[in-house]
């Protein structure tokens, strides 16, 4: 048999006939790069202002962490000599207080029950309100009912005289202060976890993991979670700024931590009785407490678009 006999034939563009396994490899070669390419969602870069913002906001975690290696004062303790010192003075940067206490040393002593008081609340509400979005979202009408309505009861009051009757109620301190403002975050937090449960619950991925037959519990935890979060953590961070504002106000009403500790929105209380007099100490605490939230807005923004939330919910 001579070697033209043994040949398969082919066409002009050099593929095989239907039958020929040239073809079936052409075909897989061809396919490989879309499967490639599409194996996995893009994300956007960081931009700059949220990766800024990142960076200050760990700044002030340290500063926190490390107030008692940073402060260069006791915050507690004040010389009356040194009473209302003007800022930028020599021995005291940010000045001194009705009492001769170092300012400075109080915003970086207070760092630590603003931010703790900002961010516990803000965990709660996201474990429970995640968990009641997930239930309301997979839960039978008459249950998604319940929860929503339920939850429709805090959103009748406003957020911030709810959160003050809740610690007025329970009494002062921290961790009933903690308590009032975890009460009201909850219910934005299963909002949107239940809004998202209600994009992905008709996906194709759901129908194929009910079939294959997995449970209610294994289906929310492996499938639906995974694609809530991503949102609920875009939400959570921008409500940390939220958080540390409700916190400072409570402090003010005295709500909050006792005196003599120090807390930002305490010293805001404190100093409010010189802002005539002393406009520039006066006006410290507030002004740390609104750059602190901002920085979590932003950081909260910045991880939206670079989750591209927006785009996928689309």
């Amino acid at each position: 048999m001579t070697v033209e006999a043994m040949e398969v034939p082919t066409d002009e563009t050099g593929d095989t006939d239907d039958t020929g396994e040239t073809a079936g490899v052409d075909e897989a070669v061809v396919e490989a790069p879309s499967r490639v390419q599409h194996s996995g969602p893009r994300r956007r870069k960081l931009t700059l202002t949220t990766k800024v913002s990142a960076v200050l906001v760990m700044a002030v975690f340290a500063i926190a962490i490390l107030a008692p290696l940073l402060a260069p004062y006791d915050p507690n303790v004040g010389v009356r000599s040194d009473r209302l010192l003007p800022l930028f003075s020599d021995s005291h940067l940010l000045g001194t207080d009705g009492q001769g206490r170092d300012i400075l040393s109080r915003i970086i002593w207070g760092a630590r029950p603003s931010l703790f008081s900002g961010l516990i609340p803000v965990l709660v509400a996201g474990c429970i309100g995640t968990t009641l979005g997930l239930v309301a979202g997979r839960g039978s009408p008459r249950v998604h009912s319940l929860i929503m309505r339920i939850l429709d009861v805090f959103y009748a009051f406003p957020a911030v005289l709810l959160a003050i009757a809740i610690a007025a109620a329970l009494g002062s301190g921290i961790s009933n202060a903690i308590i009032a403002l975890s009460l009201i975050l909850i219910p934005p937090v299963a909002r949107v976890a239940e809004a998202e449960v209600a994009r992905v619950r008709s996906a194709d991925f759901m129908e194929a993991a009910a079939v294959s037959g997995a449970g209610w519990w294994s289906i929310s935890i492996r499938h639906v979670l995974p694609n809530v979060a991503p949102a609920v953590v875009v939400y959570c961070t921008a409500l940390i700024g939220l958080s540390i504002v409700y916190a400072a106000g409570l402090g003010f009403l005295g709500l909050g931590i006792s005196p003599p500790d120090a807390e930002w929105g305490l010293m805001i209380n404190d100093l409010r009785q010189f802002t005539f007099s002393q406009p520039g100490i006066a006006v410290v605490p507030a002004v740390v407490i609104t750059v602190v939230s901002l920085l979590f807005n932003l950081l909260g923004d910045g991880l939206r678009d670079w989750l591209d939330i927006r785009s996928e919910a689309r």
